[in-house]
């Protein structure tokens, strides 16, 4: 098996509440938290991560130090609107240490398949080989990678795999079909798919809902059962009523973690909910798996 197989955490990324600013202290206790949960490694800076709200500095400061603390591999997220970006972020990542990177296409703009295809060679070019490279697809946030460009992509070689978050079975199905002809590391980036796409041949998951609960989705990928699914369908179909990472970063502090404030405040409505999900959550979480 690949070095990044069975669970992987999707870190989110706490914060001070002067400026925002990340608490670097409180990433390091959230590390141990996910180690001593059982995952099998942690990713830094994802979207759970809302790398985007993190300063240039921090994110290289964060996988730096992260990399030193923890007892399972790193895999940082070096996402940018710029080629540039990416690489630099890339470079620091290799020089702390962490043991694969990934990469979604650059966001915002829209970009052609054409465009996005060159801007992972280009970026592969400028990364030094041995570390692995993940590609990120993510639609929901930025541009797709096609099935058509992800096959150009891994069957080069160049690319260690790629982590699909898009929720659609059929691309994954695609995909699963690809192994056939390329050799890589498929990780299932969509809770809701967890499940049937480790049963169905992918190496492992990278977990959102494992940041919060790392024990459950532990359990689940190790000895799976309708009742886990049943309990994990629950916490998903909770955190569902708010904005991506909201539901995840909140049962993290209910989890006597430090996580700072939300990147954007609820509305009034919204706030009602929230609290609803936080009763509703500390008697949920008592038993975890």
């Amino acid at each position: 098996m690949g070095i990044f197989s069975g669970v992987c955490a999707a870190a989110i990324t706490p914060h001070r509440a002067e400026g925002h600013e990340a608490d670097v202290g409180a990433m390091l206790d959230l590390i141990d938290f996910l180690c001593k949960g059982g995952v099998d490694a942690i990713c830094l800076l994802g979207s759970t991560g809302e790398f985007l709200n993190v300063p240039f500095a921090d994110r290289i400061r964060l996988v730096h130090l992260g990399v030193k603390r923890s007892r399972v591999p790193i895999l940082a997220g070096v996402s940018h609107s710029t080629l540039d970006g990416a690489v630099e972020l890339a470079s620091e990542a290799v020089g702390s240490g962490a043991a694969g990177l990934v990469v979604m296409p650059p966001y915002f703009f829209q970009y052609g398949q054409d465009d996005i295809l060159e801007f992972y060679l280009r970026f592969r070019e400028q990364v030094p080989r041995r570390i692995p490279v993940f590609l990120y697809n993510i639609p929901q946030f930025t541009n797709s990678i096609a099935i058509e460009t992800a096959t150009a992509l891994l069957t080069t070689g160049l690319f260690a795999g790629i982590k699909d978050s898009s929720g659609n079975q059929q691309y994954f199905e695609q995909l699963l079909a690809l192994k056939g002809q390329a050799r890589f590391t498929l990780l299932c980036g969509n809770d809701r798919l967890a499940r049937w796409a480790r049963a169905s041949g992918a190496e492992g998951i990278v977990s959102g809902c494992a940041c919060a609960v790392p024990e459950l989705l532990v359990a689940l990928d190790r000895a799976p059962s309708n009742a886990l699914e049943s309990r994990l369908m629950e916490f998903i179909a909770r955190i569902e009523q708010f904005p991506v990472p909201v539901g995840i970063k909140v049962a993290v502090g209910l989890r006597n973690l430090k996580t700072g404030p939300l990147a954007i405040p609820l509305n009034a409505a919204k706030c009602i909910v929230l609290e609803e999900f936080k009763t509703w959550f500390a008697l949920w979480s008592k038993n975890v798996a």
